[in-house]
């Protein structure tokens, strides 16, 4: 249980999830991440061959595939509805990884939205002359209760290819973390003794400095 987990404690800060759902906003496009000065923790899930890789060498190579997009969410709960807390096949494998802050907003300032957004593109057509050129997808979807049921908060996700997905996977990781054991114990914590006992990775709502960055993403800064 927390002492298969506990060394990840030097990496990543966890709290209760009744105390961080209290303080998050309700609504609104809001990034949630774990975050300092210099870094921010996103998460991906793979199959075993992938993320045992990533783990051993701290980089991705092997069976991982630089030709397509990957999908990357700094938001922990929105991973966890995505892999069903590490259950999915192909999704066992739960990575944190620390990128650097830099390159993240970087990443923030290329997307293309996955849908016509008729505030930064007048018409579909040149939107879909971007996207067809994007390095940097952009989705805002639904986030989840641990439980799974949707709210009305959105969570990002960034897809990634081409050079900036060579730059992610080779270049600008500062630590790639095994949290599969922590997804396990708390997952057997959540359907043992409900949400109210669950731990997850801290995260507090992130604002790019740069404002046109928060533009461009339409992120909403009032907290609701």
């Amino acid at each position: 249980m927390k002492d298969q987990w506990c060394s990840i404690q030097m990496n990543l800060t966890f709290e209760s999830y009744s105390q961080q759902s209290a303080i998050w906003p309700q609504n609104g496009r809001h990034i949630l991440a774990q975050y300092d000065d210099e870094s921010i923790i996103v998460y991906q899930a793979y199959r075993e061959e992938i993320g045992r890789y990533a783990i051993d060498h701290g980089r991705f190579g092997g069976l991982f595939s630089y030709n397509r997009m990957s999908w990357i969410k700094p938001n922990f709960l929105w991973m966890m509805y995505r892999s069903g807390w590490g259950t999915k096949s192909g999704q066992e494998i739960t990575l944190g990884l620390r990128l650097r802050r830099g390159f993240f907003d970087s990443l923030l300032a290329l997307v293309v939205s996955s849908r016509w957004d008729r505030h930064e593109f007048s018409t579909e057509e040149e939107w879909s002359r971007a996207v067809a050129l994007s390095m940097v997808r952009m989705q805002w979807d639904p986030d989840h209760h641990p439980k799974g049921a949707p709210l009305e908060r959105r969570a990002i996700q960034l897809g990634l290819r081409g050079s900036i997905l060579q730059q992610f996977g080779t270049q600008e990781l500062l630590e790639v973390i095994d949290l599969s054991e922590f997804v396990a114990d708390q997952r057997s914590i959540l359907d043992s003794r409900g949400v109210n006992s669950l731990k997850t990775p801290r995260e507090r709502v992130y604002v790019p400095t740069d404002s046109e960055i928060v533009r461009k993403i339409r992120l909403d800064t009032e907290m609701s």
